[in-house]
């Protein structure tokens, strides 16, 4: 018996995203743990989660019992506007290719809710159970990054839209423990699971590096790395030019990333005259391992907003590989997570110029091994138990289990 799962991702590799990289992982996971017995229908976009970077994938990728669609949708860049466009689009075709197909479960990994609520639409239309994995709080979001009159509106628009996509799911997985108490408040008696994040196997490899000792001098300007994204979530526009002009002969800052306050950022180095800040578009992961190789520091940031005290950073587990000093503005769920698992950690609070300076003379200047926090977070490790778990709802694989279990 073969159990044909569908799953839903707006992107995935070669795109550069952490929901990316999560889809594939737990991919691997499904066919390491079923082998034949799984056939896998993965409905994704083309890469499209910078502007600025480019990766050729085809539309239509067959291995056995793994087929890839990608969906081609309209140019955006990061606006509301862009997105919404974006996803209608995706929305549209991914209904067309999955019309008349058989599934035992659907998988919808989800930061902005409307893939989940694709997920829910189609397994509903299917029959089949779903599972839901939630990377965000899209409702939260909004309040917090729209102005206040929009931000109520677009809640009041899309919070029964959120909980109808919660009801209609068989099971839900939170990225963050952050997550818990605003969806056990207004899902009361729902259970959820916890598969957060991880260290994925190519920074692990990476982490076998042998360490070096704290340098006797410290380097004369600090080399400071961030990659990720630029935009509204992390706030480097409200932080980073102020704080590089503070830190001029001191520190180097390098940032690799893009998005939608790339501009405003760049406005802010030029009127600053800030000159210690260099900025590269997103890269590849196995080059963006040379550049953590090369840095004193690794630089995280998130924004001084409610919402963003539930979540927890994917890039924090990728730092942690490195063995790298971090340096991060965080607060709520985030920051507690840092200074309690992962060491030679200085923390300030988002925004906060003079604590930031203050974190960086708190950090060693040496590489710090983290064995115990990347074995206990490797991401497949939890992919495979995420998976166990999923199959769960196939009743083929149940069936299965049943019956290996009844005959062993």
């Amino acid at each position: 018996m073969t159990t044909r799962i569908l799953l839903l991702s707006f992107y995935y590799p070669p795109d550069l995203s952490a929901g990316s990289f999560r889809a594939e992982a737990l991919v691997d996971a499904l066919r390491a743990e079923l082998g034949e017995h799984v056939a896998i229908d993965v409905v994704t976009t083309h890469p499209n989660r910078y502007h600025s970077f480019t990766a050729n994938a085809v539309s239509l990728e067959h291995s056995p019992l793994l087929t890839i669609r990608r969906i081609d949708i309209p140019a955006h860049r990061s606006g509301i506007r862009d997105q919404a466009k974006a996803f209608i689009s995706f929305a549209i075709s991914a209904l067309k290719i999955t019309r008349n197909q058989n599934y035992d479960l659907v998988f919808a990994t989800s930061s902005r809710l409307m893939t989940a609520s694709l997920g829910a639409l189609i397994a509903k239309r299917t029959g089949c159970g779903l599972y839901l994995d939630i990377r965000d709080i899209f409702v939260d979001t909004l309040r917090d990054l729209l102005p206040a009159q929009w931000g109520r509106f677009a809640a009041l628009i899309f919070s029964p839209v959120e909980r109808w996509t919660i009801n209609n799911a068989t099971r839900v997985n939170l990225i963050s423990p952050g997550f818990l108490p605003y969806f056990n408040t207004r899902y009361p008696g729902r259970k959820f699971t916890l598969y957060t994040n991880g260290v994925d196997d190519l920074f692990i490899n990476q982490n076998s590096i042998s360490l070096t000792a704290e340098p006797e001098t410290a380097p004369a300007r600090i080399k400071v790395v961030y990659a990720g994204n630029i935009g509204t979530g992390q706030g480097l526009h409200q932080i980073l030019p102020e704080l590089a002009k503070r830190l001029t002969g001191q520190v180097e800052f390098h940032l690799i990333g893009a998005g939608s306050t790339l501009s405003h950022l760049k406005l802010a180095l030029e009127q600053a005259e800030v000159n210690n800040v260099r900025i590269s578009p997103p890269m590849k992961r196995d080059e963006l391992l040379q550049v953590y190789h090369q840095a004193d520091v690794l630089f995280l940031h998130l924004n001084n907003l409610k919402a963003f005290r539930r979540v927890l950073p994917s890039k924090l587990f990728e730092y942690a590989a490195t063995n790298k000093p971090i340096w991060g503005g965080l607060s709520g769920y985030a920051a507690r997570f840092a200074k309690k698992r992962i060491k030679n950690t200085a923390l300030f609070r988002p925004c906060d110029i003079e604590g930031a300076i203050d974190a960086l003379q708190n950090l060693k200047l040496q590489q710090t091994s983290r064995s115990d926090f990347v074995e206990q977070f490797s991401r497949s490790n939890i992919k495979k138990e995420m998976a166990k778990d999923i199959l769960k709802l196939s009743p083929k694989y149940v069936a299965r289990s049943t019956f290996y279990d009844t005959n062993s």
